[in-house]
C-alpha cells in the first residue's frame, strides 16, 4: 500500500505518497470504513482477493467526511491510479464532475450510474436477492410477523425492503411485514444502538425474524435479535458468523466480485452499465456451517424454486428504484 492520508483542518487535504506505482488500481471506501462487516468490507475482500491471486498492490482511502469525495478522486487520477474504484452511490455527484477532467482514467462506480465515457457503473438487483431471504424469513417465522430495519431512508434501501416484503408475502400471504428506517442522514449507517431500539420495538409487535440493511447499524440489529431470541438476516457480506445460530441467512451483495473483476481488468475495464443479479451471482443468500441447522431441505427447495422462477422470468420482483411504490405493503 502506498497511500498516505493527511487530514489538515477543515479542508481535509489528502496527500498521496510520491512513491505510488503508476497504474496501480485504487479503492475508495465509503463512510463507515472498510471493516464495517458489510458493504465496505465486501469491497475490501474483493480487493484483497485480487492481491492474493495476482501479487499486485493497490492504493486505498477510507472516507471520514462527504467533503473528501471529489478531492480524493482527483488525487488518485492525478497520481496515475487506474482504475479508480469507489464503493457507494454517494460518489455519483463528485464523479460527474471529476471524470471529464481525466479522460484517460477509468473509474468504476458501485451502486449508482454515471453516464461518462470513462466510467463503468455497477448496480445490483438487491430486490431479487431480498425476495429470496424474504421467502426464507416467512418459512422460518412462527408468529407470521417479520420485520426490516433499513439504514438511511433512501430509495436504494427501500429496494431491499420491498423485495423482502414481496418474498414474504408470496410465501405467506397472511404475513405481516414491519418496516423501519434508522434516519435520513449518513449517520443512519452507523448507529447500532438505534438499530437495537428499532428491533426491540418490532419484537414487541410480534416480529420473530428481522432483516437489516443498514451498514454498521445492522450490527446492533443482529446483536439485539440474538439477545432477544429471534432470528435475523444479514446483508451485503455473509454475516452468518456474527451471531451463529441466530442469523437465518444473509442477503449477499457481491460487491467483492465487482471490485475483484474491476481490478483484474485494470486499465482495460469496460465503461458502461453493468447489472449484477441472480443469474450472474451478483446477489445470493448465504449458507454455511453457522446457519445450516436453521434451514431445512424443504426451505432450500422452496427458495431455490423461487430463484429459478426469477431467473426464468416466471416471477417478477418489483424494483422500487424504477417505481417508488411497493405492492407488498
Amino acid at each position: 500500500m502506498t497511500l498516505m492520508k493527511s487530514i489538515l483542518g477543515a479542508t481535509a487535504t489528502l496527500a498521496l505518497s510520491a512513491g505510488a506505482v503508476l497504474a496501480d488500481p485504487a479503492m475508495i471506501f465509503d463512510l463507515g470504513g472498510k471493516f464495517d462487516k458489510s458493504f465496505n468490507e465486501a469491497a475490501f475482500n474483493g480487493a484483497e482477493r485480487w492481491v492474493k491471486e495476482t501479487g499486485g498492490s493497490y492504493d486505498e482511502f477510507e472516507l471520514s467526511a462527504d467533503a473528501q469525495r471529489e478531492q480524493v478522486l482527483r488525487r488518485f487520477a492525478e497520481n496515475g491510479n487506474n482504475p479508480v474504484v469507489m464503493a457507494g452511490f454517494s460518489f455519483a455527484s463528485a464523479l460527474e464532475t471529476v471524470a471529464p477532467d481525466f479522460p484517460d482514467t477509468k473509474f468504476v462506480l458501485i451502486d449508482m450510474v454515471v453516464d461518462q465515457p470513462n466510467v463503468r457503473s455497477i448496480v445490483f438487483d438487491e430486490h431479487t436477492g431480498s425476495y429470496l431471504v424474504g421467502v426464507l424469513a416467512a418459512l422460518a417465522s412462527e408468529t407470521g410477523t417479520v420485520s426490516f430495519v433499513g439504514g438511511m431512508d433512501i430509495p436504494l434501501i427501500s429496494k431491499f425492503a420491498c423485495g423482502y416484503a414481496q418474498g414474504v408475502k408470496a410465501t405467506n400471504p397472511d404475513a405481516k411485514v414491519i418496516v423501519n428506517m434508522t434516519g435520513t442522514t449518513p449517520s443512519a449507517w452507523n448507529d447500532p444502538v438505534k438499530g437495537g431500539e428499532l428491533t426491540r420495538g418490532q419484537i414487541s409487535q410480534g416480529s420473530d425474524v428481522v432483516f437489516a440493511a443498514a451498514g454498521g447499524t445492522g450490527l446492533g440489529v443482529l446483536q439485539t435479535a440474538a439477545d432477544e431470541g429471534i432470528l435475523s438476516v444479514g446483508v451485503d457480506s455473509n454475516q452468518n458468523y456474527l451471531q451463529p445460530g441466530s442469523v437465518l441467512t444473509s442477503m449477499m451483495k457481491r460487491v467483492d466480485n465487482a471490485v475483484y473483476e474491476s481490478f483484474l481488468a485494470g486499465e482495460a475495464v469496460e465503461p458502461g452499465f453493468n447489472a449484477m443479479g441472480l443469474a450472474n451471482d451478483g446477489v445470493s443468500y448465504a449458507m454455511d456451517e453457522h446457519n445450516a441447522a436453521l434451514i431445512t431441505e424443504d426451505m432450500i427447495a422452496q427458495v431455490e424454486a423461487a430463484k429459478a422462477g426469477i431467473i426464468a422470468g416466471d416471477i417478477t420482483v418489483h424494483d422500487y428504484m424504477s417505481d417508488e411504490t411497493c405492492p407488498a405493503y
